[in-house]
């Protein structure tokens, strides 16, 4: 699966047209909500929850194009609670957005 540092920034664009700082601001909207996904696994109290958090930020990424993401969490999804691997894959994704 290829990475594409510009779809989310394309998703963006197409749907709400030529307007940086909206676009901006839908960004930071995506980011903000990648990140609060990220700490509801962290701080999920069993595996239902850690597999409902790793699902929302799925929907959230394939909601705006980003594919490495949203793989990453459908793998997070049907792995072990809290795993330390996957975790770190997701923040290296995030850190790539």
């Amino acid at each position: 699966m290829a990475y594409d540092p510009g779809a989310i920034d394309a998703t963006l664009a197409a749907a709400v047209g030529d307007e940086p700082q909206l676009i901006a601001e839908l960004r930071e909207a995506f980011l903000d909500g990648v990140r609060r996904c990220l700490e509801g696994m962290k701080a999920a109290d069993g595996p239902g929850a850690w597999s409902a958090a790793a699902l929302r930020l799925k929907g959230l990424a394939a909601s705006f194009g980003a594919v490495r993401l949203m793989a990453l969490a459908s793998e997070a999804a049907t792995s072990q609670a809290h795993d330390g691997a996957v975790l770190r894959k997701l923040h290296r994704a995030v850190e790539r957005l």
